[in-house]
């Protein structure tokens, strides 16, 4: 678990590049090893492989340039958003040029009537949302972290809202893409559907850099809804609180979040968000609609709570209660590491059919205790996935080992039950070896539309396949 795979380095070819690129770009290219260090490290449990350079791109143009350089010499080449990947997607295994699309945040357009904005890769969820609320729009999609919206295309984000909003998938119309010999193309176009031959959008959304560079997104946008009410429930049992969602899925409330913390979570919550929530599994909800719509809603789950032994119920329609909540949600993996300082999270998810939701995560649960694994569990839980973090000295073999056989036991247990080895964190390095047990003879097939894009692989080589 501790060691990525290395890769051969093409170290004539970097070398020639650079020399290019250097004079290029001049003080846009870093070379220093912090830089290149801070590109090839994320919030993974992946030991960081850094590349040899970093270049700050301000256009498509400047990012098809790097690409045609890099294809020129065979040099591998590696997006970079804001580094909140979990599976070593930034990862440089066999060096080359990162390519930090930081500076692209420019929102070039919102087109109120229709819905719809068009953003370069580098703008994040929450500066997109800024710029929208005075417009009454926002985009729904929310990963948890301040992620840029280019990133969160390439790892097929989703989030806390995609129980009601769908993932990114569901939520881009087009792309503008450099692809690897450096040529740029668009994908689609603002029309809110089309039948205009293969759907390159959705294949590029969830390619995690391995066919292209994507540099321009046209988004769908919802109306801010008239009102929004968020609710809590405690259960005895994690069993309790997943028959609550399931039952809450099945009778087809239009929950927008629903949301679970195990008790190790809600501990961890409790001290780091200083909140005083009883420490058992608890529900997180949000509904949106009418005044009288989020009440109802709210209602309708209180008495299926109840019904599935529920306790502490409570609702509200105040925006700082519901910021308050939200937060502490969004914090859970910062104040998951507080139960043990010094560890590290090995962060892995899991997403299953709804009805098979309570077997898999009170079977996590059971497995964590039995190998001694101090593992808190959260989750999108209305779509069937769940995360869990176990918290692990990197230094101690025996630990490790048990960590690798637990998230090795639980990928293989949801691709039993009919479910995937990743429901939003991606492939990239840490989930490979799940890929082909999920998918089989697909994969063939998509490492041959790799071959067919990218026949010499400069892009992001090493993830995925």
């Amino acid at each position: 678990m501790a060691n990525a795979e290395v890769l051969e380095r093409n170290e004539t070819g970097i070398a020639a590049a650079l020399g290019v690129l250097k004079q290029q770009f001049g003080e846009a290219c870093q070379t220093g090893q912090a830089m290149r260090e801070q590109h090839g490290h994320t919030t993974t449990w992946l030991p960081t492989q850094a590349p040899d350079v970093v270049i700050f791109a301000k256009s498509t143009e400047e990012v098809s340039a790097i690409v045609k350089t890099c294809a020129t010499h065979k040099v591998p080449v590696i997006a970079y958003g804001t580094g909140t990947s979990l599976e070593g997607h930034v990862n440089a295994p066999a060096g080359g040029v990162c390519i930090d699309l930081t500076e692209m945040s420019r929102i070039v357009a919102v087109n109120d009537q229709d819905l719809d904005c068009v953003v370069q890769p580098g703008v994040t969820r929450e500066q997109l949302n800024t710029h929208l609320r005075d417009r009454g729009l926002f985009f729904p999609i929310d990963p948890g972290a301040n992620a840029s919206l280019g990133g969160m295309a390439s790892t097929r984000a989703s989030g806390t809202n995609a129980v009601r909003y769908g993932t990114m998938k569901d939520n881009i119309l087009a792309l503008e893409v450099v692809l690897p010999s450096g040529e740029v193309i668009r994908t689609g176009t603002r029309a809110k559907k089309s039948s205009a031959g293969y759907d390159l959008t959705r294949l590029m959304v969830g390619a995690e850099g391995t066919l292209g560079i994507i540099t321009e997104i046209t988004l769908k946008l919802q109306g801010i809804p008239e009102a929004m009410s968020s609710a809590r429930c405690s259960f005895e049992s994690v069993d309790a609180a997943c028959q609550a969602v399931m039952a809450t899925i099945q009778y087809g409330i239009p929950v927008a979040r629903i949301e679970l913390l195990d008790a190790m979570s809600v501990k961890a919550a409790n001290a780091y968000s200083k909140l005083d929530l009883p420490e058992t599994p608890l529900l997180l909800l949000e509904f949106h609609g009418s005044d009288n719509g989020v009440a109802e809603q709210a209602e309708m789950f209180g008495a299926i709570a109840e019904e599935m032994g529920g306790t502490g119920f409570e609702w509200t329609t105040k925006a700082e209660d519901r910021t308050k909540l939200w937060q502490a949600r969004h914090d859970m993996y910062w104040a998951s590491l507080q139960l043990r300082p010094g560890a590290k999270g090995v962060s892995t998810d899991v997403c299953v059919p709804i009805s098979r939701l309570a077997e898999c995560v009170t079977a996590a649960t059971e497995k964590a205790a039995e190998l001694g694994l101090l593992a808190p569990i959260v989750g999108h839980v209305g779509d069937g996935n769940f995360h869990t973090l176990p918290l692990i000295d990197m230094e101690n073999a025996e630990e490790v080992a048990k960590a690798e056989g637990f998230v090795s036991w639980l990928n293989d247990l949801a691709i039993s039950m009919g479910g995937t080895c990743t429901g939003e964190h991606g492939i990239g390095q840490g989930k490979k070896p799940y890929l082909r047990k999920e998918l089989g003879g697909a994969v063939d097939v998509m490492a041959a539309v790799k071959a067919a894009i990218d026949p010499d692989g400069i892009m992001n080589p090493g993830k995925i396949f």
